[in-house]
């Protein structure tokens, strides 16, 4: 499937919403049911071994992060068995065990859905009837990187928040800014630099104090690699929207970033990168 048909795969559970929900209110669910989706496909591959090393060391009483990170080959892991079809299997308790999925994710995964205020989301679905239905739809679509790339996640994230954005009378432009445009500022901002950047080993810093949901991060990395595999940028951002924050956190943790480098808040009245110095900025 291309990015249009999932975002719009995606933007069909609004019509399970309809009635219970106001549609301002659709991305609440969509958005990070999305984020889910997305981070148990990545974790997919690895998760019987991941699950084997949490079983193994927690009989020891020793401290499991570094095991656990190492086994998923990512900065981030679930301990649970479940997944999003395994909920599915049990009607009765799918809120109970929805909850406790999410509770299983490391701790620098885990905040990604607090910005949503998850929890609080999912009682409401459950309340409403809804909860089994929606964990259904979020279930059927592949989301894993082999399918959708990051850039391409990154497109389907952008597009959905523009929908929101349309429907709670907000503007869409203060959520992203046309990948094509983010393209000319990244070329703009490295061309008089290609003769150093193309040194092996190159290593640079990257601020984006508007960082949103990561697309002028993820695409001047992306500009970096192409010009040099064996280079490294290290990015760094702040976001004031919650929502934006996450996915932008999101997208880091799946590329193996250091998501500690992105901050939540007001660049401007709570600089969240102060005393740092970076060699671009965006």
């Amino acid at each position: 499937m291309n990015t249009s048909t999932i975002s719009s795969f995606l933007w069909s559970v609004a019509d399970l919403l309809r009635g219970d929900y106001k549609q301002a209110d659709y991305g609440k669910i969509i958005l990070p049911f999305t984020l889910l989706r997305r981070l148990e496909c990545v974790l997919e591959p690895t998760k019987e071994a991941v699950l084997g090393e949490y079983e193994t060391r927690k009989k020891m009483g020793v401290p499991l992060h570094d095991f656990l990170v190492r086994k998923s080959g990512l900065s981030f892991y679930n301990t649970s068995p479940m997944d999003l079809r395994k909920v599915l299997d049990d009607p009765n308790n799918a809120r109970k065990n929805l909850v406790s999925y999410i509770g299983a994710f490391s701790d620098n995964s885990r905040d990604i859905f607090e910005r949503y205020d998850f929890l609080k989301q999912i009682e409401k679905l459950d309340e409403s009837n809804l909860l089994y239905q929606v964990v259904q739809k979020f279930s059927a679509v592949d989301l894993h990187p082999n399918v959708l790339s990051n850039s391409d996640m990154g497109l389907v994230f952008e597009e959905l928040i523009r929908k929101f954005a349309e429907l709670s009378n907000e503007t869409a432009g203060e959520h992203y800014t046309p990948r094509e445009v983010i393209r000319l500022m990244v070329d703009l901002l490295f061309i008089a630099d290609h003769e150093v950047l193309s040194q092996p080993g190159i290593i640079r810093s990257l601020y984006d104090p508007a960082a949103g949901t990561g697309g002028m991060l993820s695409i001047a990395e992306e500009y970096l690699l192409h010009l040099n595999p064996e280079a490294r940028l290290v990015v760094f951002g702040q976001e004031l929207n919650p929502e934006s924050y996450a996915i932008c956190k999101a997208d880091m943790l799946i590329k193996g970033q250091e998501v500690s480098n992105i901050i939540f808040g007001n660049t401007l009245s709570q600089d969240g990168q102060e005393g740092k110095t970076f060699d671009y900025g965006l």
